[in-house]
């Protein structure tokens, strides 16, 4: 049961090797009542420093964002969940908009999304459509679910959605570096998710896209408003459309080989 200080709310956070995020992740959002970790399968010491803070710590070995997000859920103890991912904290601002939220008994709303803010290179990115970039992440969870393509999984509420103004801070890249990791891995799960999807390839679209795609987010997203930083980005947001339809030729043309051969 909450305690008056607590709410009646599940904190759900999936992770895997977070061990530089996983504590601020926790403490920013410890006026819920429980906090459930599903772990990945770490092997650094993500669970330990969880479960210091007091987490409910599960294991589920990952096999996609959007069950593995659906699993979490299903670990909690109470209607209202609140996700997040192991980069993510609750801002002070919105921590006190929750509560004030469920001061007065049950919210109104099914769900409620947030604004999300991204510190990269530096500095808060604004522009290239990096915020408001809205997420719904409270919700009851008889009302809502995890849906979408992998890796861009959502919430989905079969309900009314409030908005919130305080913003979701979000650390998604330790650097450069990391940020070309990441990238790699997601434009890989994207790559499979069209091709189970059964999408066809044009091989004029793996050039034409990522063009475009620096446009939208430079200009037509304001991304130079963040200086230089908007600028890489840019360049990054074709990186990944490019690496994205690569990646679904080199499905393909594998697919195709395996087929010959059965054959």
């Amino acid at each position: 049961m909450p305690t008056p200080d607590k709410l009646p709310v599940s904190l759900v956070v999936i992770a895997q090797d977070e061990e530089d995020h996983i504590g601020d992740c926790l403490r920013s959002a410890d006026f819920c009542a429980e906090a459930v970790v599903l772990d990945g399968g770490s092997r650094d010491r993500t669970r330990e420093i969880a479960a210091a803070l007091g987490a409910r710590v599960e294991t589920r070995p990952f096999d996609d964002f959007v069950t593995q997000k659906g699993a979490a859920v299903d670990l909690a103890r109470h209607d209202w969940v609140l996700c997040l991912d192991a980069d993510e904290r609750v801002s002070p601002e919105l921590a006190a908009e929750i509560r004030d939220l469920f001061a007065a008994g049950e919210p109104p709303c099914d769900g409620y999304s947030m604004p999300r803010l991204s510190w990269h290179l530096g500095r808060w990115i604004r522009g290239g459509g990096w915020y408001p970039d809205r997420k719904l992440r409270l919700f009851r969870r008889s009302r809502g679910r995890w849906a979408g393509r992998n890796p861009h999984d959502k919430v989905v509420c079969d309900g009314a959605v409030g908005r919130l103004r305080g913003d979701l801070l979000h650390h998604p890249y330790r650097d450069l570096a990391h940020h070309l990791r990441k990238m790699d891995r997601y434009t890989e799960l994207a790559a499979a998710t069209l091709l189970a999807e059964g999408r066809g390839l044009a091989t004029l679209r793996m050039f034409v896209v990522p063009p475009l795609a620096f446009l939208r987010s430079y200009l037509l997203r304001r991304g130079f408003r963040d200086g230089r930083a908007g600028l890489v980005l840019a360049a990054l947001e074709a990186r990944y459309e490019f690496l994205r339809y690569r990646h679904l030729r080199r499905l393909r043309r594998a697919s195709r080989r395996d087929s010959t051969m059965r054959a």
